[in-house]
């Protein structure tokens, strides 16, 4: 998010994607065949660009990856982001440069299934991000985080649902993870991290409710006085939502980001139909 609270952007480079109907269709095989970079603008102008690509346009070493015309390069203190990318439903081109400087890294990964087949990192918790897009024209500087997710077997088997908030704290970030496992057992992850990566259990927050979504998505969260409310809808989607929030976290006024995602929608046959309108994937 910009500093001034007016912009927001989203990017997720994924290596068989998750989301991909493509993937789920063919079976699985080969992850690396279903990768795309996801972008997003929030506030204006607004964007969304997510074009699936294949295996021979990904080229991957151990500090870049390329996904089709889009890359990413880590130099050891700066994670430089280069977008060229398509937008859909309405075709024009979203170009620009992201740098994203972490304030520090957290030692290891969590795991949130009893069976340890998914791994979640939240790398850089408190991050600064630099944005300059020439297409659009934008530029502007803010707060960021940074993590990454792999996994050994498909999402909806291991899960029903999560929601999911990161809110920047004076010193430091607070995420707060409530998994629903697909064994219909829970974990629940209430963390607070020093600017340095540093991790700090603290107590879960008390259940706070949320209104329903555009699509009738059951979300929540979590708030010291179990009060929250949504400040700017950034997603709605059948099967997944990311919010703004106001909440008390850690006994301070924040704005969370928070998603909240229904495995058991995201498979539903209707939904896999519908996804490729914002996720195209051209031949070769």
């Amino acid at each position: 998010m910009s500093d001034d609270g007016q912009h927001g952007l989203t990017v997720i480079a994924f290596l068989g994607s998750v989301f991909s109907p493509y993937y789920a269709w063919s079976g699985r095989g080969d992850p690396i065949n279903h990768s795309a970079m996801n972008v997003v603008l929030y506030g204006r102008p607004k964007a969304w660009a997510m074009t699936e690509r294949s295996r021979r346009h990904v080229d991957r070493t151990a500090t870049s990856l390329a996904i089709g015309p889009s890359s990413l390069d880590w130099d050891g203190t700066t994670l430089t982001i280069r977008i060229d990318e398509v937008t859909t439903p309405l075709p024009s081109r979203l170009s620009g440069t992201i740098r994203v400087r972490p304030g520090g890294f957290t030692p290891a990964p969590f795991t949130l299934d009893a069976e340890r087949r998914h791994r979640w990192w939240p790398l850089a918790p408190s991050s600064r991000v630099e944005v300059a897009f020439g297409r659009p024209g934008l530029r502007w500087s803010g707060h960021a985080y940074f993590d990454t997710n792999d996994g050994d077997v498909p999402l909806e088997d291991s899960f029903r649902s999560w929601t999911w908030s990161r809110a920047t704290l004076r010193h430091g970030a607070a995420i707060l993870y409530d998994v629903a496992r697909r064994d219909g057992s829970r974990q629940e992850l209430s963390l607070r991290f020093d600017p340095d990566g540093t991790p700090r259990p603290i107590e879960p927050p008390v259940p706070a409710a949320l209104p329903r979504t555009l699509w009738r998505l059951e979300r929540a969260t979590r708030s010291d006085d179990g009060q929250a409310s949504v400040l700017r809808r950034f997603e709605d989607a059948p099967f997944y939502s990311r919010s703004l929030l106001s909440a008390r976290i850690c006994g301070e006024a924040v704005e969370p980001v928070h998603e909240s995602l229904d495995l058991d929608r995201l498979t539903h046959p209707l939904v896999r139909f519908m996804l490729p309108f914002r996720m195209p994937r051209p031949h070769g």
